[in-house]
């Protein structure tokens, strides 16, 4: 923490905004007119600007339900990076990369899975979201060393 105080706006992304608006943590402030930023509002946009959003955001918010601080993944090649505790404090155990539950996995995308878990020594996580039945499925490589 800075010895002093600074005022500078917070810039988060779409996912952590608008899961924070959800729990009524923040207020998001359109900078040109400076109103309110409704939830319906950041949804659409959100599923307007990302691919994939609603199974994207629906593993986002099981992973911080369950106490977990879930960054971008794109430097492993992955959705997302898990930490126990935050980015500068430990390492994220977990990368996470979500998958639709209509696609087929091939024995490509299980071999990248397993290599890129050994490479980056982290368990590599393949989320299924369900957003009809509202539940998601994990399949989960451990790396190992033989």
């Amino acid at each position: 923490k800075p010895d002093q105080d600074f005022d500078v706006p917070l810039l988060l992304d779409l996912m952590e905004g608008l899961y924070l608006l959800e729990h009524q943590r923040i207020s998001v402030i359109d900078g040109r007119t400076k109103e309110p930023v409704r939830k319906s509002v950041l949804l659409r946009e959100a599923r307007e600007t990302y691919r994939g959003f609603s199974q994207a955001y629906q593993v986002y918010k099981d992973l911080r339900n369950k106490g977990y601080i879930v960054t971008p993944g794109i430097k492993f090649g992955a959705d997302f990076a898990v930490y126990e505790h935050g980015p500068g404090i430990d390492h994220a155990p977990f990368i996470v990369s979500v998958e639709d539950p209509e696609s087929i996995m091939g024995p490509f995308e299980v071999v990248r899975a397993g290599r890129l878990a050994t490479t980056v020594r982290k368990q590599f996580i393949i989320a299924i979201p369900d957003t009809k039945l509202d539940e998601i499925r994990y399949l989960v490589f451990s790396w190992f060393k033989a």
